[in-house]
């Protein structure tokens, strides 16, 4: 992590030297130190408006810049949070601002996260993580975050009883949840140095996490959403029963989700897409998408160009670990002429129809199975939930 750099009252936090090339929008400024908070007016999960004045009660104030999306700012919220609630009877005011606007985060951002940075999920978020203070959405106009200078989730501003600056940056210097990988208290340091009335001793350390997901970037994001994966070449191979008994013990460290459909199916195509969007969001976790098709052996090429349209590619992250079991694809279909035997060694629970959709833990627990169309937001949560929102540590 990068050391906290010190900085007097009016100086620039950037430092000096060569001016960084950033792409941060028009009326974006660092607030500096010794600065007053800028007013806000902001909608909160309440559903009341909130500014700044509805704070004046509180002594000192924290306004941290969070969102429902960010890995690192699970992770520092899972130390952040127990100190706010002690703080609060030093007189610490605070009020978490998320200034995302949710178009701007592309699926493949969404990995470590049950949800996006909605007004909606907002207020799921909230609630999941028993916030005790208003949470406000900025994401539509993003005024807030340009006139605090927010660049990251998280990023934290604290004030004095006047309003003034006093710290902005981190929490502290850990991207894990474990507690016992921080070694610099950065932002409860500064607030001990405020409680006490001495000058805050480290009054800047570089905020650290996801960039701020700014309005100039919705177009990118647009195009990202509709991109193909020419990267990830689609294939499919006939399997058999003993093979998908293979398959579903799961002997890997894998959470694999397996969905069985054929392109007669009208559900099936129908939800299609979201197995490709789940695969694609999760790229980058220990998770992958099995599909195996009930179309005739001889319908085979007929599959392969529905998948080919679908982009059911298989992630370059998880080709060494199908080497290991000498697999090559993640796509199949179905190679004998009753389903009897396909049952017993997918799931003996499955009453026959399709789509037909297991999610097995390594090891070879079913931990979840749908008959029928699964709910794309029900199933990407029951995975979070099993992959958890933070970073590894190994």
């Amino acid at each position: 992590m990068p050391v906290a750099l010190a900085a007097q009252e009016g100086t620039d936090i950037r430092g000096s030297g060569p001016e960084l090339e950033r792409n941060l929008p028009a009326g974006f400024r660092r607030l500096q130190l010794g600065a007053a908070a800028p007013n806000f007016d902001l909608l909160g999960v309440d559903d009341k408006r909130h500014t700044l004045a509805d704070f004046r009660q509180h002594k000192f104030l924290l306004v941290v810049f969070l969102s429902n999306h960010c890995p690192y700012s699970h992770a520092a919220e899972s130390r952040m949070l127990p100190w706010i609630n002690r703080m609060k009877a030093k007189g610490l005011g605070v009020v978490a601002i998320q200034p995302n606007h949710p178009d701007a985060v592309t699926v493949d951002e969404l990995g470590f996260s049950k949800y996006n940075d909605s007004f909606e999920e907002m207020k799921l978020y909230a609630d999941e993580n028993h916030f005790t203070f208003p949470y406000l959405y900025d994401g539509e106009k993003q005024e807030t975050a340009k006139a605090y200078g927010a660049l990251a989730t998280p990023d934290l501003f604290i004030f004095d009883e006047n309003r003034k600056l006093r710290y902005s940056g981190r929490f502290d210097d850990s991207r894990f949840e474990n507690a016992n990988t921080v070694t610099r208290h950065d932002a409860i340091n500064a607030f001990d140095d405020l409680v006490q009335g001495k000058t805050v001793r480290v009054p800047y350390a570089r905020p650290m996490g996801c960039a701020v997901k700014w309005l100039t970037k919705l177009e990118k994001a647009a195009a990202a959403k509709e991109a193909a994966w020419p990267h990830e070449p689609v294939t499919i191979e006939p399997i058999d029963a003993a093979q998908v008994a293979a398959l579903a013990r799961n002997p890997t460290k894998k959470l694999r989700l397996i969905n069985v459909w054929a392109t007669w199916c009208g559900p099936c195509v129908a939800e299609f897409p979201e197995l490709a969007k789940l695969s694609r969001r999760l790229k980058r976790r220990d998770f992958e998408v099995i599909t195996i098709s009930l179309d005739q052996p001889k319908d085979q090429a007929k599959a392969l160009k529905f998948l080919e349209s679908q982009h059911a590619g298989m992630p370059a992250r998880i080709k060494d670990s199908l080497l290991e079991e000498k697999r090559s694809t993640n796509n199949y279909i179905y190679s004998a002429a009753s389903t009897d035997a396909l049952v017993q060694s997918l799931d003996p629970a499955w009453p026959g129809p399709i789509p037909h959709t297991v999610l097995i833990a390594p090891g070879g627990q079913i931990i979840w199975r749908q008959n029928g169309p699964f709910d794309s937001v029900v199933l990407g949560r029951k995975i979070l939930d099993q992959l958890g929102g933070f970073y590894p540590e190994e």
